[in-house]
């Protein structure tokens, strides 16, 4: 276990125990129902499916839970990172890779990570890069790579000045990955059914 991060009255750490990661299944879904309503995700979805899906990183042999508490806010949990080995990943995502020739037992996933807007800009995704790479390394992990949704330019729910994260990721030493084609299915604010959502993968070596 690496030592916790501490940003401020902020404190980043990763939980690898199945224990602790089921611990805190209710508070990362009730965090990730209210992000990921926000571009560009734009997800409408339910505690129920959250806190089932999350249940996957407990029970993942390598997973990580990467948490940000806040101690001026009761320590509550106000961002959070997840990752795992990608070949525990659902079949659909592996047929991309594997369409792409890009072995999967040599890849580490992370898969999500989300913060309140409020305590964006503090280094906090940083943060949660550092521990979820430094896991792969103790992994023995070569790569890290993540999926971002492309969603249109003109997108009607765009906001005004809305920046992607992408010079973010790049700094990070990650890039794009050209002619991946992979896609995640849900259903957007907008939508009576889900829909498949195009989604670029960013990939980095690790040294």
């Amino acid at each position: 276990m690496h030592s916790p991060t501490v940003i401020e009255s902020i404190t980043v750490e990763s939980l690898t125990d199945s224990e602790a990661i089921a611990a805190v299944i209710q508070d990362l879904a009730r965090l990730r129902i209210g992000i990921f309503r926000e571009f560009p995700y734009l997800y409408d979805g339910s505690l129920a499916y959250e806190a089932e899906y999350l249940k996957l990183y407990a029970k993942t042999a390598g997973s990580v839970v990467v948490t940000a508490r806040d101690a001026a806010a009761g320590n509550r949990i106000v961002g959070a990172a997840t990752a795992l080995p990608l070949v525990h990943e659902h079949s659909e995502l592996l047929a991309s890779f594997e369409a792409a020739s890009i072995p999967i037992d040599c890849v580490y996933y992370c898969a999500e990570s989300i913060l309140e807007s409020a305590y964006r800009g503090r280094g906090i995704g940083h943060a949660f890069f550092d521990h979820r790479e430094r896991r792969a390394q103790d992994l023995g992990f070569q790569v890290c790579c993540f999926l971002s949704v492309i969603r249109a330019e003109d997108h009607k729910r765009r906001p005004a000045g809305y920046r992607p994260h992408d010079a973010f990721w790049a700094k990070r030493g990650y890039a794009v990955v050209p002619d991946f084609q992979a896609s995640f299915t849900w259903r957007d604010l907008d939508e009576i059914e889900a829909s498949p959502k195009p989604m670029a993968l960013w990939r980095r070596a690790l040294a």
